[in-house]
């Protein structure tokens, strides 16, 4: 198994997409609340509104679209994840108490996997999961099930 990128495939940067009925909900939670960095948006673009939010410290991007009348998505589901690696259970802490001073509390996690290692789940206004993992994969070992 390998961790970096193969050398055929010269990747920058990874972005990837995801349609919502709540544009203005989902805008606030990932710009306000998250306070991720909105790289681009738009409003009416060929019938589509939208928002590009950098990752931290990643060339990785999430973009979130809206289109249609009224706009049509898939149901929520508890395996649609936005996971955050996190420094450590401090910056855990600190993204749970910025979450909760925005009005926002942790939900239970679908799967025992994250909580028995730190992490901290939110639901987005879409229903997605919003986990605040306390490491960072591909560098720090993953904790051992509490």
């Amino acid at each position: 198994m390998t961790t970096t990128w193969p050398k055929h495939l010269d990747v920058g940067a990874v972005r990837f997409a995801r349609p919502t009925a709540h544009y203005d909900a989902v805008l606030a939670f990932y710009r306000d609340d998250l306070q991720l960095p909105v790289l681009a948006d738009w409003r009416g673009h060929d019938g589509y509104d939208g928002a590009v939010f950098g990752l931290p410290g990643t060339p990785v991007h999430m973009e979130i679209t809206q289109h249609g009348s009224p706009p049509r998505i898939p149901e929520p589901h508890p395996e649609n994840q936005l996971v955050l690696y996190v420094r450590g259970p401090g910056a855990v802490e600190a993204g749970v108490a910025r979450m909760r001073e925005r009005g926002h509390e942790p939900v239970e996690a679908a799967n025992a996997y994250w909580p028995e290692r730190g992490a901290v789940v939110f639901a987005d206004p879409d229903g997605w999961m919003v986990i605040l993992a306390p490491w960072v994969f591909g560098e720090d070992p993953v904790p051992t099930p509490a």
